[in-house]
């Protein structure tokens, strides 16, 4: 069921903000560099996104708005396509995550009265995580992680790879109109008064198994640390976002 949720409910502190009550996984403030020394660089691209621009609100969760600061956005995935990994790959993982998500003062995120300034301490945020895709692809299409935002989250999608639950399933945990698990590709809906940039990365890591072994709700840091010690090349593609007028008018057009 597609989720048309009210401006006033996507202002509200639990559109991102954690719960001290979940499950929560382990903090993750810098993604490793899990690659060989001197291993050959997937090249990766994503349609509809200029390398370092802004991403178009087609991808996103939710959007600026004049009035309530924000309101939903159609949360498509876009295509995400890479180079043939080195010789060896048997599989590729595919994240999606932002490493500007505050990791401190949550409480303040989309607050009136409250700011996020840059010298708030960040974490990573994992927007997708899909594993086990084979290695014959060398892209998912566009809508295939997301083709629209949905209440308590997207059953796991099955054409391509195993997913793993994004970081939207602890970010509405405390939520009863959203909590769930959120499988698949969820965009970005960074707070409104947050000064920062919102870096999105579109990493691509080739693997030297088929199969990780990961099942159920498995979250970003859970692959990462099946991924050591198995990854033969990696490539990543940046977009920018914002919901903070101030810090849009700054982006690169």
């Amino acid at each position: 069921m597609s989720m048309r949720v009210s401006i006033a409910a996507l202002a509200g502190a639990a559109l991102i903000a954690g719960s001290a009550a979940a499950q929560t996984p382990p903090v993750v403030t810098k993604m490793p560099y899990l690659a060989p020394a001197h291993a050959a660089k997937l090249h990766v691209h994503v349609d509809g996104i200029k390398y370092g621009h802004p991403i178009p609100a087609t991808y996103a969760f939710c959007a600026p708005a004049p009035q309530g600061h924000v309101a939903a956005a159609p949360d498509k995935s876009p295509r995400i396509a890479w180079s043939k990994g080195p010789a060896g790959t048997k599989s590729y993982a595919v994240f999606v995550y932002d490493t500007d998500s505050p990791a401190e003062h949550r409480e303040w995120m989309n607050q009136e009265g409250q700011r996020l300034t840059a010298s708030v301490k960040r974490k990573i945020f994992f927007h997708m995580v899909v594993v086990d895709v084979p290695a014959t692809a060398t892209a998912l299409p566009e809508g295939e992680e997301s083709d629209a935002r949905v209440l308590h989250g997207k059953a796991a999608p099955a054409k391509i790879g195993v997913h793993g639950a994004n970081s939207f399933t602890q970010a509405f945990a405390a939520n009863e109109a959203m909590k769930g698990t959120y499988y698949g590709y969820d965009g970005p809906c960074s707070p409104w008064n947050d000064d920062n940039t919102h870096h999105y990365h579109f990493a691509v890591f080739a693997l030297s198994v088929p199969s990780l072994g990961l099942t159920g709700d498995f979250d970003g840091t859970a692959a990462l640390a099946a991924m050591k010690g198995k990854v033969l090349a990696e490539g990543q593609f940046l977009g920018l976002y914002s919901t903070n007028p101030a810090v849009i008018a700054k982006l690169p057009k």
